[in-house]
């Protein structure tokens, strides 16, 4: 019969060797083939020789064997420690506790200890009374030593029970805001906006205010505030602050958005906006957008945002407005002052009532459209139906593609409320063309851009067939031909 401490430690060394490898790669076949080999194990030192677990090994007269036997039998205790708790971890995984780690280091620790209690008292034959005893006085010196480090593993156990976030959620721990990244025995890290991650103590957290933005699940609110001049009127103030709410597709619409006078003072207004979003992630670039649309729709109510502790600037009249409209088209960013001021004396003014469908998709525009006031829905086909891409406010324009070069537009427009836009004709735009060639290249440049977006959002946008041209190059044809151009 072959020797039972070579053939134990061979198990126990197969074993090790599977746990390092990590083979199977399948975590649950590995730890099946664990476990039978564990078995073998464990008939062997019990039923198939004189070495048992649970009494000292029976060869003193040998203290080489001895001491093998020794080592064998303590490491059955301990690898049916770590066996166990594999076990235990992986049938509780799907459980919220296991994610945050703590109670499963807990368990763990305690499965530990009991078997090293364990295989010093039945392998080595110490008496556990005197050592539990000695531990215990060595417990206190050392308890006292890392006071604060257990106040923090206690309190990382009350936060685990009462769960007050969970890793993933959006929190305000102490003054700090971030997302929970990891729940450990000694703290809670969050990863901030900035992009830093902060530690926060469990025993501070455990005493802190915590506000967990993430609760309830899908709904997040955002506010922001705006200080105004107390001479304008709070109704005509109101009304553009709930347009330029509804100039964002990225917010809920239910809960609906708000808009209040939160205060006044002879000096201002404080006006608050609050929307909802269904990711917090969202946050930072719903505030962005906010505050962008309400500085808009602001301006095209006539309401100007100026330092309330100097005198306040002249109001513009109905020439200067025009000029400063044009002056915020992307597509005549690089024109003079004089020849804004000559586009902005052609311009016509015309009024949509909500609902109403301003361009029609697979229209072909020979004029470009400036939003004055309102919001628009530009809604494109995708391959799952209709979908809204965007929404337009005061200084964005719809149908550069017609009036550049002859392009259909690939969306349909429709005011979502009362709307004020001005027309800009293709034979007004034709003279500054041909004045001002370079105009017209920086114009198709920034044209390719925003069709290049369109078509990352599955729209088809005609090309010519059979040709290896750019769609700068076809834009630059097609505006030679439209406005009869011969350089």
């Amino acid at each position: 019969m072959k020797d039972p401490l070579v053939l134990g430690f061979v198990l126990v060394m197969v074993n090790v060797v599977l746990w390092r490898a990590a083979f199977p790669r399948n975590d649950t076949l590995r730890l099946l083939l664990r476990l039978v080999i564990f078995a073998l194990l464990s008939a062997l030192l019990m039923f198939g020789s004189t070495l048992s677990p649970f009494t000292p090994a029976p060869w003193p007269e040998s203290p080489g064997r001895h001491l093998a036997a020794q080592i064998l039998e303590v490491s059955w205790w301990l690898l049916g420690a770590r066996l166990l708790t594999m076990s235990l971890d992986a049938a509780f995984q799907s459980r919220q506790w296991h994610k945050d780690r703590l109670f499963q280091d807990v368990l763990g620790a305690l499965v530990f200890l009991a078997a090293v209690v364990a295989s010093l008292a039945f392998v080595l034959g110490l008496p556990v009374t005197g050592l539990v005893a000695t531990s215990g006085a060595l417990a206190i010196v050392v308890g006292l030593a890392i006071q604060s480090t257990l106040s923090d593993v206690f309190a990382g156990i009350v936060l685990n029970t009462t769960e007050p976030y969970h890793i993933g959620d959006w929190v305000s721990v102490d003054g700090v805001d971030g997302k929970v990244l990891e729940m450990n025995w000694r703290a809670t890290h969050l990863l901030t906006s900035q992009g830093n991650v902060v530690i926060v103590p469990n025993s501070l957290a455990a005493k802190a205010k915590i506000t967990n933005s993430s609760r309830p699940v899908a709904l997040h609110g955002v506010s922001i505030a705006l200080q105004i001049s107390p001479e304008e009127r709070p109704a005509t103030v109101l009304g553009a602050l709930e347009r330029a709410v509804a100039g964002s597709n990225m917010i809920l619409q239910t809960p609906a958005p708000y808009t209040l006078v939160k205060r006044a003072s002879i000096n201002s207004i404080e006006y608050e906006v609050t929307v909802y979003i269904d990711d917090m992630g969202k946050s930072v670039v719903v505030t962005n957008q906010l505050y962008d649309l309400c500085h808009r729709h602001l301006a095209a109510a006539g309401i100007d945002l100026w330092p309330l502790s100097g005198p306040r600037p002249p109001r513009h009249d109905a020439a200067d407005s025009r000029q400063r409209l044009l002056s915020h088209v992307d597509l005549f960013r690089a024109l003079k002052t004089e020849e804004i001021e000559a586009l902005s004396g052609r311009l016509s003014r015309h009024e949509y009532e909500a609902n109403q469908v301003v361009v029609a998709s697979e229209e072909v525009m020979d004029y470009l459209m400036i939003v004055e006031s309102g919001v628009m829905s530009v809604i494109v086909k995708g391959p799952s139906g209709p979908v809204e891409t965007v929404r337009l406010g005061p200084g964005d324009s719809i149908g550069e593609a017609g009036v550049l070069a002859g392009l259909p537009v690939q969306a349909q427009v429709t005011a979502l409320t009362r709307a004020v836009l001005y027309r800009l004709d293709k034979v007004d735009l034709t003279p500054l063309l041909k004045s001002r060639p370079e105009i017209g290249q920086q114009m198709c440049q920034l044209l390719s851009e925003q069709q290049d977006t369109l078509r990352k959002l599955n729209t088809e946008i005609p090309a010519p067939v059979g040709t290896e041209r750019t769609l700068l190059d076809w834009l630059r044809e097609g505006m030679h031909k439209l406005h009869d151009l011969t350089f």
